[in-house]
């Protein structure tokens, strides 16, 4: 910082100039990774193949249910008559 010299200013200038109390925080990252596009596309192929599973027992299991249900009101027929 630039301050002139004037004979007839009664004020000193600063002793210390003004330093940061808290300098930057480092930014860390992490290390670089390298994917293999095998390992991606393993990836996606087994959350297919685990999806299609879910859905096929989400199936079966609503199925079961529906053949329980016929079931049981044929049966309450059956034995009515």
């Amino acid at each position: 910082m630039f301050l002139p010299k004037y004979p007839d200013n009664p004020t000193p200038p600063p002793a210390h100039t003004h330093a940061p109390a808290d300098p930057a925080p480092v930014r860390r990252s992490l290390p670089p990774l390298s994917i293999d596009h095998r390992a991606v596309i393993a990836l996606v192929v087994g959350g297919v193949v685990l999806t299609a599973l879910l859905a096929a027992v989400a199936v079966t299991a609503i199925s079961v249910a529906v053949a329980a249900v016929v079931l049981r009101s044929m049966l309450r027929d059956h034995h009515r008559r």
